[in-house]
């Protein structure tokens, strides 16, 4: 008897957010952001069990975090 195949979960929209990651890894001292995908350390590691609404919440918030990043100071 063979199971059904899993499904990852799935926003309200039913498709999964996907990651920002861009494989450039590494973290800023300056502000504790990583200087690929703009999220804090601890965003990256609670990814894979955050739900639709607070991944989605979190790739809202990067443009913000990549302007401010980037802006002369």
């Amino acid at each position: 008897m063979s199971r059904p195949a899993t499904r990852p979960a799935a926003s309200a929209s039913g498709v999964d957010v996907p990651s920002p990651c861009v494989s450039i890894c590494e973290m800023s001292p300056h502000n504790g952001f990583c200087v690929g995908c703009y999220r804090t350390l601890d965003e990256i590691a609670a990814w894979s069990v955050l739900d639709a609404a607070a991944k989605r919440a979190i790739v809202d918030a990067l443009p913000a975090r990549r302007a401010t990043a980037q802006s002369p100071r």
